[in-house]
Order: structure tokens, then C-alpha cells, then sequence
């Protein structure tokens, strides 16, 4: 999967809404209100990096409400988790 995190700027009249109309799209797996310069920030998962033309450009910013969107494309993902995982590989419990 590829991941890409996208910043939104909505009317604040409508954020609740607009992040419950952009959490119902496909491929995209949360929603968080924030504080800061933005109001939303969604992270969209996909399988190729056609798709987020899609789930970005053709859904997310034509909800109602949404003003502005600026997206960043993960090149890698890192978890504790994932570390956790890493290092145990061949180790016997």
C-alpha cells in the first residue's frame, strides 16, 4: 500500500461534515480534526499511485466544505511495531 498524508483546510461551519463525508471514501483510512494551520488531516491508502488521483483530486476535494488541500506522499513508513517485528524475526518465544 501506498500512503499519503493530506493537510485540508475546510469552513469551519462544516469540518464535522466535510470529515465525515471524507472518511466514508474508499482509501481513505482516518480522519483527524487538529489544531494548527489546518483543520483536517486525512491518510489516504492506496495501491498504486494512480489512485489518489481519484480518492484526492476527484472525492476528497470536491466534498462541501473542503476550501484547500496540500497532500504528501509517504515514501516509507516507520512503526514501533514495525521495529518491534523487524527485530524479532528468527527469534523463538
Amino acid at each position: 500500500m501506498i500512503s499519503a498524508i493530506v493537510l485540508i483546510k475546510a469552513d469551519v461551519a462544516r469540518i464535522p461534515e466535510a470529515a465525515q463525508a471524507i472518511a466514508e471514501i474508499e482509501g481513505i483510512s482516518e480522519v483527524y480534526s487538529v489544531t494548527g494551520n489546518v483543520d483536517l488531516i486525512a491518510v489516504a491508502r492506496v495501491s498504486k499511485h494512480e489512485d489518489f488521483a481519484d480518492v484526492i483530486a476527484d472525492r476528497l476535494n470536491k466534498i462541501e466544505g473542503v476550501q484547500e488541500t496540500e497532500t504528501h506522499i509517504a515514501f516509507r513508513t516507520y512503526s514501533s511495531q514495525d521495529l518491534a517485528a523487524a527485530f524479532s524475526i528468527g527469534l523463538d518465544e
